[in-house]
Order: C-alpha cells, then structure tokens, then sequence
C-alpha cells in the first residue's frame, strides 16, 4: 500500500544564495522523485515547496536543514500543506 503524498513550504535563512542551494534542491529532489520549485526571496531567504513520498520529503527536508553546498542555514521554517499535485520540479 502506498502512502497518500505529502506537501511541506520551508523557508531558509541564512547564507542561502549565491552558494548553489537552489540547484543543489533541485538535483536532490530529482534523485529522490520529489516534485515542487524552489527561489530566491528578496529578503534573503529561499523558499521551496516540496511534494511527494512522505519519506522522499522528509529527506529533502532534512537536507535542505544540513544546507546543500556551501550553504550556511541559521533557520529552516517548515510547513504541512495540503498537496497540489504538482510534476517535475523547477528553479525559479
């Protein structure tokens, strides 16, 4: 029986641009058959939205938390949505 897939929103602060982090989600959410985006925020930060295998997502979760590349995360808010069905995954 397959789990029904889950959504989580997160938003990270820290040294988060410039160091690869979007490219570094979206590689991972590809190897992990995770659908969603991530992008840059004006204030700093980088938001994702994840969808998916609630373990495949809890992964990219925990880590996009240890921060992909030279990424320095201070802060990971995380957030339970309800899923849109979303395909693919894209850097925006």
């Amino acid at each position: 029986m397959t789990e029904p897939p889950v959504r989580r929103r997160i938003r990270a602060t820290g040294r988060v641009q410039g160091v690869f982090f979007r490219d570094g989600t979206r590689r991972e959410a590809q190897r992990r058959d995770v659908a969603g985006w991530v992008r840059n925020c004006g204030d700093g930060s980088v938001e994702a939205v994840f969808e998916g295998a609630p373990d495949a997502v809890d992964a990219l979760v925990a880590f996009t938390r240890a921060g992909p590349g030279h990424a320095q995360v201070e802060a990971l808010d995380v957030a339970s949505e309800e899923p849109e069905g979303l395909r693919g995954f894209d850097v925006r």
